[in-house]
């Protein structure tokens, strides 16, 4: 990787960006919207803009992620007129572009818009595409199983209908192909002479036989570990990237491709090395394989460092014990996850359970049950999202020892089976890492993050909800570590995936500070506002709260998804009406109910204040630590977003660039509702990065003495010291005291007031420099 090219106008598209700026383009900011923009990102202080997907996905997609042609780029979103557009005003304002990249499948929701899927169903096995995708033609029977019939006797509501471009199969607004000479003869005597075979959406829970992302049947796997193929997916990409109008990479889910190090190798012989990051979630402790041509993850695990360091370690008994009364029990985080992942092997992800177990094949002396049941476990027990043969090969040792003992009953089973997953680069130790990332993200993501609810700003992607807090120590020696391996890795607060935005977070942090308070609350609100799911009743409250003031619309959408995800009182696949009315009715009450409202405006009122010295400190900390930042769109002022769809919200651009503009003029905001204070951190320290690449090259501890030295966090980046401050709450009652920085002797500038102080012998008093802000980013005068 290439570092920054300097020079008059500090042209730094090739190289490393100091800092990006997230956007997520679709119809209702297309392409030539985001060009409008492009002023403004300089102006904030980013480098590069970093877009969501651009090639053309299936219609009325809001997000990219379904790609059903790798040669477009996608019309909604403006084409490449568009494209073109956007670029050139990126390049006026002197910035670059990452673009967001989707390998690993392809959107066949509508098979008439996927021409490559299209062509499957027409010809099979014969298709020119038929390698593209990860088929089990003979389980199938030489045919593609599709789950869209409501039932087995849909197949009789199916019709042949004649187009432009010759008959077709229908199923009410469905359409597929007919192949040559197959038309002759009653719709259901069509269907059975075809490629595919239409079959009740049941099934695909253990009769599909394509590989899907995650469980979602309309975006099937692609094998770009085949080099045609993976030319084939990347040709204009790479177009882009050698004609200069594409600077960077963001790798979508590389822990579904077969061989994701092979595919980062090519891609980066073929892309001259640019800056590329892969969307990786790392378990707390794992580290990104080294042997990886990429920068590093797109940044769940410094979220986690900087969320984890804010939250305060005494609020765990007293949420615990909260938690334990509502749940009816003391909750086995560790045993949870494992029961939901045993739900999603057996359930939604049981076709790709049962492909592995055709994968494998017979093992002597054990029957297909308990080799199955074996797997499962495996997959249930699995620490991290997968391994990368050879690499990684101790969490499977692990693994296997740890179902050994839980299971006695599966003992020769795991033993028949570690040695066959054990070969790396065969198909069933290939297919078992493909596996294992699902199985975690459905299970734990969004399944166990929505049933415990003892402390919900834990229960974020790349997290760890069992690990309440840390301390500022271990903060500086993650950030250490990040310096000398992942010093371009990127670094994030908020994503499009992200359960709840920092904002929110920041706010919820709050709680572990005033957890008998809040639980007293909860108490309150669940008397008043019974629900028999009690653990989901808190989850609700928590959110509520931390998004609060939110419309009544968004509080719905919340918790109508919140519910069906974590499967507890009501799914996806079977609503209870009963339920679900009693959770609206609850939400209800927080808008209706005199004293709910009365409370929520209460909490909100007493601990908001305290969550925006929280927003300031995190994003400085994000902003400053090692790594790449990314500013998630909107964030730069407070966003109170839930799960998407909720954080994919219009922004306010006109609003943000007048505010930019009042704080250009020397305006130094309160810090309040309007968000305006973390505009100025945000905007003086990403323009310190990109004017001042230099400062940003080490990482030091700076020391902090007296009373109150655990409420800062400091550290010195090699030109530029970072200060923010932790648990306001307790802060705010007992004071600075005699807390000093001890920076070294000398004049010393704040980039974000303006204020010019001096350390001396004692250092420089914490209430002194923090008088106006929670925070400041000091450099020499």
């Amino acid at each position: 990787m290439s570092d920054p090219v300097q020079g008059p106008g500090g042209d730094r598209r090739r190289g490393v960006p100091a800092a990006t700026y997230r956007l997520q383009i679709h119809a209702g900011f297309p392409l030539e919207d985001a060009a409008e923009v492009a002023g403004y990102l300089a102006d904030l202080g980013v480098t590069h803009a970093y877009s969501s997907p651009l090639l053309r996905s299936a219609e009325g997609s809001n997000h990219g992620y379904d790609t059903v042609d790798h040669a477009h780029i996608d019309e909604t979103r403006g084409g490449r007129p568009g494209f073109d557009r956007f670029v050139a005003a990126l390049h006026q304002h002197g910035l670059g572009l990452v673009l967001d990249l989707v390998p690993n499948h392809m959107g066949v929701d509508d098979p008439a818009a996927a021409p490559w899927w299209w062509d499957v169903l027409r010809h099979g096995r014969d298709s020119a595409h038929a390698a593209a995708f990860d088929i089990d033609w003979d389980f199938g029977g030489g045919k593609v199983r599709i789950p869209v019939l409501g039932s087995a006797e849909d197949v009789e509501k199916l019709e042949v209908v004649e187009t432009p471009d010759g008959p077709e199969l229908r199923y009410y607004d469905n359409r597929f192909p007919l192949a040559p000479g197959t038309g002759e003869g009653t719709p259901q005597e069509v269907h059975a002479r075809q490629h595919y075979e239409l079959v009740d959406w049941r099934r695909a829970d253990s009769d599909l036989n394509y590989r899907r992302f995650f469980a979602i049947n309309t975006l099937a796997g692609l094998r770009v570990e085949d080099p045609a193929i993976f030319d084939a997916t990347h040709q204009l990409v790479l177009q882009l990237v050698r004609e200069g109008a594409v600077d960077g990479l963001r790798i979508d889910h590389p822990d579904g491709l077969a061989d994701p190090k092979g595919y980062l190798e090519r891609l980066a012989r073929l892309s001259d090395d640019r800056w590329t990051v892969v969307e990786k979630i790392l378990e707390p402790g794992e580290d990104l394989p080294e042997s990886w041509k990429a920068a590093g993850t797109t940044g769940y695990d410094a979220l986690t460092e900087v969320d984890q360091v804010l939250v305060d370690p005494g609020g765990e008994p007293a949420l615990t014990a909260l938690d334990t009364e509502l749940a009816g029990g003391a909750v086995d985080y560790q045993q949870l996850v494992h029961d939901c992942k045993r739900e999603v092997t057996d359930g939604m992800l049981g076709s790709e359970v049962a492909r592995l177990v055709r994968v494998i094949g017979e093992l002597p002396g054990i029957d297909r049950a308990q080799q199955t049941e074996a797997l499962a476990e495996l997959l249930a027990w699995f620490p991290v999202y997968r391994s990368y043969l050879p690499d990684g090969r101790e969490h499977l040792d692990a693994t296997v020892a740890a179902v050994r003992e839980r299971r006695p009953d599966l003992a020769a089973a795991v033993d028949a089976l570690h040695p066959v997953l054990s070969q790396a680069g065969t198909e069933a130790a290939t297919r078992f890492e493909q596996t294992s990332g699902p199985v975690m993200a459905k299970g734990v993501e969004d399944s166990a993050y929505y049933r415990w609810a003892r402390f919900v700003a834990l229960n974020e992607v790349g997290g760890d909800p069992a690990r309440f807090g840390s301390t500022v120590e271990e903060f500086h020696a993650a950030q250490r570590r990040r310096v000398e391996r992942y010093p371009r890795s990127m670094t994030t607060l908020s994503t499009h995936d992200t359960k709840r935005s920092e904002d929110v977070r920041a706010r919820l942090a709050v709680l572990a500070e005033l957890p008998t308070e809040w639980a007293q609350l909860v108490r309150q609100l669940l008397h008043r506002h019974p629900l028999a799911d009690r653990s989901l009743a808190h989850l609700v409250w928590q959110n509520l709260v931390g998004a609060w003031p939110l419309s009544r619309e968004r509080a719905h959408a919340y918790v109508e998804k919140a519910a069906r995800e974590a499967g507890t009182s009501t799914t996806w696949t079977n609503p209870v009406q009963e339920f679900e009315e009693q959770l609206h009715a609850l939400v209800d009450a927080a808008f209706d109910d005199e004293a709910t409202h009365g409370a929520i405006e209460d909490v909100v009122a007493r601990i908001a204040p305290f969550g925006w010295s929280n927003s300031l400190s995190q994003k400085l900390l994000q902003l400053t630590m090692p790594g790449v930042p990314d500013v998630y769109q909107g964030t730069e002022l407070w966003d109170f977003s839930l799960v998407d769809p909720d954080n994919r919200r219009p922004v306010d651009y006109a609003l943000r660039g007048k505010l930019l503009a009042d704080l250009d003029r020397g305006e130094v905001p309160a810090v309040d509702e309007t968000g305006a204070a973390k505009l100025l951190v945000v905007s003086r320290t990403l323009r310190a990065r990109r004017d001042h690449p230099e400062w940003f090259a080490g990482y030091e501890p700076v020391e902090v003495t007296g009373s109150g030295a655990e409420h800062l966090i400091a550290f010195d980046r090699g030109g530029v010291v970072a200060v923010a401050t932790r648990l306001p709450v307790k802060l705010a009652a007992e004071g600075w005291g005699d807390t000093a920085l001890q920076l070294p002797n000398g004049a010393w500038r704040d980039l974000l007031t303006g204020e010019r102080l001096v350390s001396d012998i004692a250092g420089v008093a914490a209430d002194v420099l923090l008088t106006r802000l929670p925070v400041a980013l000091l450099v020499r005068d």
